[in-house]
């Protein structure tokens, strides 16, 4: 690893360093190979960090990779903002084009109002009803939920926008707020099922498209994450395909609150179109 590689250090969905889900970010990877990659990202000790490892200056498009401390994740949404505020703060806001592993992301950029902020546009979403042997009881047996601690009128899902997220519904506030889940039984599932984080939401008010998330991420050596842009996605791309958005709508999302990094995402969807998009503020971390 080049000890002069320059990492920078942003929060992201929010716009208070000390909220929002950090992320690092290295606009200048091309020279790191996959080790140096997972060795930098470990370093740095955030649940994501973004290596940019090729660059179109002219067309404003890069190949984007992301790492946890442990492994490389084919998308990640904060990271993604994040990296798309530095841009705009580096060279100016518009249009950016990310090429993933998931495949391409557009970005828009915008510094109106003072505190930079990004939307992202997803890959096609799709949704599917978890199973209720091998998915669904497993999980609730790994969080130490019971099946009446879910909320039914959100049924359990897998969902992708990028990656796939088991999504589950907590009936109350109090038990999305009381978190306490076997670390290595829930991370042994996801890694069987492939899931990046599973999504954990409370929609207080049935009649607001307003909900609580949190997000455990054991897979990548992470309890929980402040902010899920990837989740936030997948669960937009899930209220659209099971009918419970019918127009075009945005979602707003509070993450991060129960741990102390409140942060704020809005998910906009539109019946007619299976990408959904993000939108979120970055705030560079001082050092």
């Amino acid at each position: 690893m080049d000890a002069m590689t320059e990492v920078l250090r942003y929060s992201a969905f929010t716009t208070d360093p000390s909220g929002g889900n950090p992320a690092g970010v290295v606009l200048d990877a091309g020279t790191l190979d996959d080790a140096a990659m997972t060795a930098l990202a470990a370093r740095v000790g955030y649940s994501e960090t973004a290596f940019l490892t090729a660059h179109d200056e002219t067309r404003r498009r890069y190949r984007m990779r992301f790492f946890s401390p442990r492994a490389e994740v084919a998308f990640c949404g904060h990271a993604t903002v994040a990296t798309a505020v530095a841009l705009a703060e580096r060279d100016g806001p518009g249009e950016l084009v990310f090429d993933t592993a998931a495949g391409e992301v557009r970005v828009t950029t915008s510094t109106d109002g003072g505190v930079p902020s990004a939307t992202l546009t997803s890959v096609p979403s799709r949704t599917r009803p978890a199973d209720e042997d091998t998915e669904l009881a497993p999980a609730l047996a790994a969080l130490r939920w019971s099946p009446d601690d879910l909320d039914p009128a959100l049924p359990p899902h897998v969902a992708f926008a990028g990656n796939d997220h088991l999504v589950l519904a907590a009936a109350t506030r109090a038990r999305l707020a009381d978190l306490a889940y076997d670390f290595d039984a829930l991370e042994e599932l996801m890694r069987r099922h492939g899931w990046t984080t599973v999504h954990l939401v409370h929609r207080p008010d049935p009649d607001r498209l307003d909900f609580h998330a949190r997000d455990p991420f054991p897979v990548g050596g992470v309890v929980e994450d402040a902010a899920t842009g990837a989740a936030a996605a997948a669960f937009g791309g899930y209220l659209r395909a099971t009918g419970r958005i019918t127009e075009a709508s945005r979602i707003r999302i509070r993450q991060g609150e129960d741990m102390g990094r409140p942060s704020e995402l809005l998910v906009d969807v539109t019946p007619d179109d299976t990408r959904v998009r993000v939108t979120g503020h970055a705030v560079r971390i001082p050092a």
